[in-house]
């Protein structure tokens, strides 16, 4: 047990792989931001922690997990007192960590390259992290090598100009079906997409299409990230449209969620092109400066024979939702706090590759008392046991073999 959690008065919070984490209900953004200003105002002299506001509710992240003080404990405590004091409920069974697993026996080479195409830079002694700590670390495990392709694969989009530095560095002419793809030294592929313009008119120029329409602005102190926020929840739910606001002690990010902003034929909605310019005329308005190249979207895709059965394990698994639209085979978290993932249809004939273990697998930190239900959904689902590691940590597998590690912080 950390010292973190034997103090008292932080029974809302849970320490994942990403430090000490609470998620607070709220029934709009604009009752979110009210949380948002408290916390900047707590946190106004030692910086603003990670802050995450969604028309659902508020996730707050503070600290690393193995370096957690007591002023993080103070900080925590006070939180849930501002929030309980503006009605928000505190549900740490919404608390989860993402993180992608690459098996390799040239760790070197590969670190190298996935700095490069996904903009990470490093996390701790085996991994690459989003400077913005919004899209999931990337971690490394020495392996023997594997020769087939790996039926996990990832998407990232990425501003152009990031898109063709990614190429340049790696040295690699994009291939495959959308000529977007790049393969790593083991052949693990990416889609290398590069995004676009929400419009080409001015009134927002500060955004663009990376999958989501999304804006980064550079902030000056938590009081102005606070107000920024307010002001981008009142306008969000003004105009009914839901939007993600990943607040950070440099910088917010806000962002329309996947497809979101679009008619369903590529082009921006007149509703969402409205709100995207009143968020910039705020942003101008507090002297933000827009930094297009900070955008990023990353999505995980899994080739699947049949994508019924594997689509259901990892929606079970990850507590996850389908995407209604009959065409696509997305799912993804309901308060968008976790990366999509989508599925392929692989062909059945390709017999090899389907008994092929991959080197990519997803390791999933959940809070110590939610383990055993994720457990048991994925299984009624179709999924199977393969190991017990730990009793912090169990290995499973979908219908068809990719694996998921679930991982618990036991409070005791």
């Amino acid at each position: 047990m950390t010292e973190f959690q034997q103090a008292d008065g932080v029974r809302d919070w849970r320490v994942l792989d990403a430090g000490a984490s609470a998620w607070f209900e709220a029934p709009s953004m604009t009752a979110g931001a009210a949380l948002v200003r408290r916390i900047a105002e707590l946190s106004a002299a030692t910086g603003l922690p990670d802050v995450d506001l969604r028309p659902g509710g508020v996730r707050v992240r503070i600290g690393p997990a193995g370096d957690l003080t007591r002023g993080d404990v103070e900080l925590a405590r006070s939180i849930s007192a501002a929030a309980h004091e503006l009605g928000l409920t505190a549900d740490p069974a919404v608390l989860q960590v993402v993180r992608l697993v690459i098996d390799t026996a040239d760790e070197q080479s590969l670190v190298s390259f996935w700095q490069n195409v996904l903009g990470y830079e490093p996390v701790g002694p085996d991994g690459l992290g989003d400077p913005s700590r919004r899209d999931p670390v990337l971690s490394f495990h020495r392996s023997g090598p594997r020769p087939l392709r790996d039926r996990i694969h990832v998407d990232v989009v990425r501003a152009p100009i990031a898109v063709e530095a990614a190429r340049a560095a790696v040295g690699q002419e994009p291939f495959g079906a959308y000529g977007v793809a790049l393969a790593d030294a083991d052949g693990n592929e990416v889609d290398v997409v590069p995004g676009d313009r929400l419009s080409k008119g001015p009134e927002t120029a500060d955004w663009q299409v990376l999958f989501g329409a999304m804006t980064y602005y550079s902030l000056d102190s938590p009081v102005q990230a606070g107000a920024f926020a307010s002001a981008v929840a009142g306008l969000a739910d003004d105009a009914g449209l839901p939007l993600m606001v990943d607040l950070r002690p440099d910088g917010v990010t806000i962002d329309g969620g996947k497809d979101q902003w679009e008619d369903g034929e590529g082009s921006a909605t007149s509703r969402f092109l409205d709100l995207a310019a009143r968020v910039q005329t705020a942003a101008r308005d507090l002297g933000l400066s827009a930094d297009l190249a900070r955008g990023r979207f990353v999505q995980f895709g899994i080739d699947a024979v049949d994508v019924p059965a594997v689509r259901a394990f990892w929606a079970s698994v990850l507590g996850y939702e389908y995407d209604p639209r009959a065409f696509v085979t997305d799912v993804y978290d309901p308060r968008r706090l976790s990366p999509v993932l989508f599925f392929q249809q692989m062909d059945a004939s390709d017999t090899d590759r389907r008994q092929h273990r991959n080197r990519i697998h997803v390791d999933l930190f959940v809070p110590h008392d939610q383990a055993q239900t994720r457990i048991d959904a994925a299984v009624a689902a179709g999924g199977r046991i393969v190991t017990e590691n730990a009793r912090d940590r169990r290995t499973l597998v979908d219908p068809e073999g990719n694996e998921v590690d679930i991982i618990a912080f036991h409070q005791a």
